[in-house]
């Protein structure tokens, strides 16, 4: 049994449960919390409620929004011929933090898994299709999914649901990744390389 009050033990649990944070970083942070001034962590509780209040799926790319359209979305300036496709939210600030590429992007939500149970109509996969089906204009998909075997999966079923499109052409980013690496980990240099360096699927 814990020596800890009740409601710090389960705080600790809490944080424990998040990724990257084992129970020695949670129990740092809350500690770090009760010293704290009080206003300081009453922010931080309105915020934590407000990120699961106010925050939602962009309609279109399914970035994290305020709005129905995301900020990037909403970009008159952003290139509307190119469309990166990504696992997640991560991997597209992955790639914001570039700050090389000036297109749009579309956020999966993931990656086909059977072992996980994760097949196609799991993921923004169709949304994806019904985006791109009716354009007026040429665009280029570039597939971003993880080098793992999951992310090579689902590149090649986009690549098989989509290349008959007309106007779309798609292409995969280059092997300067390490097999079995995830997108958000990478450097600056790494994934600028990856980019520039895509290859036609």
């Amino acid at each position: 049994m814990s020596s800890l009050p009740q409601s710090v033990q389960r705080l600790i649990d809490h944080f424990a449960k998040l990724p990257g944070i084992g129970p020695k970083s949670a129990s740092r942070i809350v500690l770090h919390l009760l010293n704290t001034k009080r206003q300081n962590v009453l922010n931080f509780a309105a915020d934590l409620n407000e990120i699961r209040t106010l925050t939602r799926f962009c309609k279109i790319c399914f970035n994290l929004s305020e709005e129905e359209v995301c900020r990037i979305c909403n970009d008159p300036k952003r290139n509307e011929q190119t469309i990166i496709v990504v696992e997640d939210v991560l991997d597209l600030l992955a790639f914001e933090r570039v700050g090389e590429y000036s297109g749009k992007y579309h956020v999966l939500g993931g990656a086909i898994s059977p072992l996980r149970g994760i097949g196609p109509e799991d993921l923004n996969i169709l949304p994806l299709h019904r985006r791109v089906k009716d354009l007026k204009h040429k665009v280029e998909l570039i597939i971003a999914t993880n080098p793992n075997l999951e992310g090579e999966a689902t590149a090649m079923y986009i690549k098989n649901e989509l290349s008959k499109l007309p106007l779309i052409s798609i292409s995969r980013i280059a092997r300067g990744l390490p097999s079995g690496a995830e997108l958000d980990y990478a450097d600056r240099s790494t994934l600028l390389g990856a980019l520039n360096g895509r290859t036609t699927m």
